[in-house]
């Protein structure tokens, strides 16, 4: 009864139409009970009690009901390389064409989602790398390129400090949970990490980068857990698949309390341009549709397509939450703006196929309206000065991700228009950051390889 009646209302509605003390008649539901129960009820006696207590009862619930399948598949890691070999996993990054939120749960889980994303390389190169070597000592050495950091790890107790976002290593020591180096996910239990590394034979030395500045819209995160993922499964002979890495990810993202959704490891971790589509349930594990990338690499108009760096961040954690608290809530214009973007994903993703670059900027530029219908924070004044500066030159143009800052993807009119925004981007002086990237569509996408 819950699901058919709370899960057709706005419960912000059904809020002011209730009397406060109909929360003491509401059922008490236990933390691992139907998604489809749990989440509606502790919402709505959020709402009555102004209790967050309940919120973070149904932003729990949603995190075990992604959780406890990885829980039950424990693993068993071990040391399968030789002692000079080096596991090397690269990824590019992704760009989402359309379709955007649809992926997050819980709103995938009730109606199934669409997007159209597309791998990209940048200046040449995936700018998501890992590297792993064995080593003798038992504990488990992470080193940060990009930050400048470096962190010995020997105990359990360390692993588990993930949760703290400001922190360099938040994703490989979540990454290194999942892998089976933590009671949690381990089929065999030991008393310490350092006796489960001695029984393994080797520790481990993990080094890392995102040659991708923080807080871009382009999947980073995501992606740099897939990256690392993807070198711990061929390091550690888990022998995961594409689909497998990238549900760890959805549930790592849980663990790092960030949420999120699973287009950003689809749309990096398998290469090229692809409509990614879900039914809904609970196992969220996408069908891909490939899609020509003529558009992309035909010399008339891949030049018309311009990736730009605006030199401002925007950390989507803080945005999902609100997210997903309206999805929660079944918040009626966030529901029917959904509804509306996955429409518009398949539309494009029609587009695409047909090779109609007309339609396609103009469509881009559809995206960006839709992503400010559900967040109108996804633009804000100084990126609109950016865009004002272009307008007139483009079919369209989007923020890829949350939105607010980031890269701006953009596709000019022609060729003579295209070469006109990158001379006006080039004076454009907002700030000391901004930059033109080449980029390229990515045909492997992750790649693992060993030395």
């Amino acid at each position: 009864m819950l699901k058919s009646i709370f899960f057709q209302i706005d419960l912000r509605h059904a809020e002011k139409e209730m009397n406060k003390s109909f929360v003491n008649h509401l059922p008490e539901i236990e933390i691992g009970e139907s998604i489809y129960k749990q989440l509606p009820n502790s919402m709505l006696k959020y709402l009555l009690s102004e209790n967050s207590k309940y919120e973070k009862e149904a932003f729990q619930g949603l995190a075990e009901t992604i959780l406890e399948p990885i829980k039950l598949k424990k693993v068993t890691p071990s040391c399968t390389v030789l002692e000079d070999q080096i596991v090397w996993s690269r990824s590019p990054a992704r760009i989402d064409l359309a379709g955007g939120w649809t992926d997050t749960p819980p709103h995938c889980m009730m109606d199934g989602g669409d997007v159209v994303t597309v791998a990209i390389e940048l200046n040449g190169q995936p700018p998501l790398q890992a590297y792993i070597r064995r080593t003798e000592e038992s504990s488990i050495n992470l080193r940060s390129i990009d930050l400048g950091k470096q962190e010995q790890i020997t105990t359990y107790e360390s692993l588990t400090d993930y949760s703290n976002l400001d922190s360099g290593f938040s994703i490989p020591k979540a990454c290194l949970n999942l892998c089976g180096f933590h009671p949690d996910f381990s089929k065999v239990k030991y008393s310490s990490l350092q006796n489960q590394l001695r029984d393994i034979g080797c520790g481990l030395d993990i080094t890392f980068f995102s040659a991708i500045p923080k807080g871009s819209g382009l999947g980073t995160s995501s992606l740099l857990s897939g990256t690392i993922l993807s070198a711990l499964s061929d390091f550690c002979g888990l022998n995961w698949d594409e689909h497998e890495i990238c549900n760890r990810v959805l549930a790592l993202e849980q663990l790092l309390t960030s949420g999120g959704g699973w287009q950003d490891q689809y749309g990096g971790i398998f290469p090229g341009v692809k409509l990614l589509h879900t039914e809904k349930g609970v196992n969220q594990i996408p069908l891909i549709k490939w899609l020509p990338d003529s558009l992309f690499k035909d010399p008339e108009y891949a030049g018309c397509m311009i990736l730009f760096y605006t030199g401002i961040t925007r950390v989507a954690k803080n945005l999902l939450g609100e997210i997903v608290e309206g999805m929660f809530l079944n918040d009626k214009n966030g529901i029917l703006a959904l509804d509306e973007i996955k429409r518009h994903a398949n539309y494009i993703a029609e587009v695409i196929q047909q090779g109609d670059f007309i339609a396609f900027g103009k469509a881009i530029k559809e995206t960006w309206k839709l992503k400010n219908r559900l967040d109108s924070d996804s633009n804000n004044q100084e990126i609109q000065r950016i865009i004002d500066t272009i307008d007139d030159l483009c079919l369209g143009y989007t923020l890829p991700g949350a939105g607010g800052g980031g890269y701006l993807f953009i596709v000019a009119k022609d060729p003579q228009s295209a070469a006109e925004v990158r001379r006006r981007l080039r004076k454009y002086t907002g700030n000391t950051r901004n930059r033109l990237v080449d980029f390229t569509i990515s045909t492997q996408g992750n790649k693992v390889s060993r030395s």
